[in-house]
């Protein structure tokens, strides 16, 4: 059951998109046990009450019942945030319960209680209590909350460094929640974030060899270059034309800035649900592809902004996990989207584990599936909209 039972009301919430198949719960242990504790501790809410990280949206709906002062959601998750109004309207709650803001937004200049749940990347936990640390005072409540397989020493050291002493709590359900004091004289030093790093010599299209790529934080793989990417880019279609091409999942868009490398002729699109990752696209194709060239850059659910059969050809490679659970949903549901999206005779182009058994999904969804080149790890896939 989706139902959260708090002390402010039982709330019915859902992910995004909805799906009744879906056996994952919008919620989990760890949200149960922060909400629990603010009630429980009368936790003062009255001020501005910032959550980092929100699933989806679990925390915010219960919130908005609760805290009677400015309440901010900080997501990196477009599907994240279109959960958390589907849920909020779900909860009767008014367009203006609650700013939900990108974690490419300027945050608050003030927040006097922090919740933080934990995200599944140590990388752009660091980069938002950075951005955060500012507007956090002496006073500040600083609460995380995450299961304990996502909550490390190295996680704990993030809190103690750039905001303060930091402790944990016994565990609860599998769930433990971070006790962090601000400490205003804490100095944590320079944010590392975005990355950057130069693309080896040897990557398989010469065209990217040496060029500088920036990461922001919490891009899968952002301090190297990914080994399933890696073996897609040596295996990309040639002689495109002027065919329009889609980096579905883009990440930091090295795919799509290889094909446009490779062929000037062809018209990029770059979409990812992760501002983080579509920032670092648009950054590393405005760098290295020319102030002359276009793209578009689409936050959002897949392909969806995008018109049945306006596309020739879906490069793809799927992400297999939602947050900590294993899952080939949203690579089904990406393929099932690519679909729509190509026009008769184009392409979608596939890396996956071997093990995934991508082409089994492919087959039911084109009808088709070929197998393009594989080594002992990867496959390159290819499907065509008959």
């Amino acid at each position: 059951m989706n139902r959260l039972t708090t002390s402010w009301g039982t709330f019915t919430l859902i992910r995004h998109p909805e799906d009744p198949r879906d056996p994952l719960r919008a919620w989990d242990a760890a949200d149960a046990y922060l909400l629990g504790h603010l009630a429980d501790t009368g936790t003062d809410l009255s001020g501005t009450v910032a959550v980092l990280g929100d699933r989806w949206g679990a925390l915010t709906t219960a919130l908005h019942a609760a805290a009677p002062g400015a309440l901010v959601q900080i997501s990196d998750s477009y599907l994240g945030r279109r959960a958390t109004r589907d849920n909020l309207a779900r909860a009767g709650a008014g367009p203006d319960a609650a700013r939900l803001l990108t974690t490419q937004d300027p945050p608050p200049e003030r927040i006097d209680v922090l919740i933080v749940r934990v995200p599944k990347s140590l990388a752009l936990l660091e980069d938002q209590l950075h951005r955060l640390a500012p507007a956090v005072h002496e006073g500040t409540v600083v609460v995380g909350t995450g299961m304990v397989k996502e909550i490390h020493t190295s996680t704990l050291r993030l809190f103690e460094r750039i905001l303060g002493p930091t402790r944990t709590s016994l565990a609860v359900k599998k769930a433990r929640l971070i006790h962090t004091t601000p400490d205003p004289a804490a100095d944590p030093g320079p944010n590392p974030w975005p990355y950057r790093y130069a693309l080896p010599a040897d990557v398989p299209e010469p065209a990217l060899a040496g060029r500088t790529v920036t990461n922001h934080a919490g891009v899968f793989c952002a301090d190297r270059l990914d080994i399933g990417t890696r073996f897609l880019l040596g295996h990309l279609p040639r002689g495109l034309g002027r065919a329009r091409v889609a980096d579905l999942g883009c990440g930091n868009g090295v795919v799509g800035l290889a094909v446009a490398l490779a062929e000037p002729g062809a018209e990029l699109v770059f979409t990812d649900e992760s501002y983080q990752a579509v920032a670092s696209a648009e950054e590393n194709f405005r760098a290295h592809a020319g102030a002359e060239r276009e793209a578009e850059f689409l936050v959002g659910d897949g392909l969806a902004d995008l018109a049945p059969g306006s596309l020739d050809l879906v490069l793809n490679n799927p992400p297999f996990h939602s947050h900590q659970a294993t899952t080939d949903r949203t690579a089904r549901r990406m393929f099932a989207d690519a679909r729509r999206a190509l026009r008769p005779g184009g392409e979608l182009r596939v890396v996956g584990n071997r093990h995934l058994g991508y082409h089994v999904a492919l087959r039911r969804i084109f009808g088709n599936s070929e197998l393009v080149a594989s080594d002992p790890k990867f496959v390159v896939l290819r499907a065509v909209k008959r």
